[in-house]
């Protein structure tokens, strides 16, 4: 989600007018137009109070990236796919396992 979308979401779900959030967040109402049209993106710490002054708070959770050997998470991916077919799957036509509910 970004933030166009966080703070149109925000004011909507507040039941604020541009011009009632704007006056919380200390700010225009142009300028809280701007932001939800996309226009402008607001630095972080402006987000946040915009956020706040609609009545939501801003949890986030930190994740740790996942690299092996230098490579990035999608890199990795594209290097098992790539081995993987260097495999070529051998089916039989029928199973020799029995079918469960039979």
């Amino acid at each position: 989600m970004d933030a166009a979308t966080t703070i149109r979401t925000a004011r909507r779900r507040s039941g604020l007018t541009l011009r009632g959030l704007a006056a919380r967040a200390g700010t225009s109402h142009s300028t809280i137009a701007a932001y939800e049209s996309g226009s402008k993106v607001p630095n972080t710490a402006t987000f946040e109070r915009i956020v706040r002054a609609a009545g939501f708070a801003m949890d986030t959770t930190l994740h740790r990236r996942v690299e092996a050997d230098g490579l990035a998470r999608g890199d990795e991916l594209i290097a098992v796919l790539e081995l993987a077919a260097q495999f070529p799957a051998r089916h039989r036509p029928t199973l020799d396992c029995p079918v469960f509910g039979r």
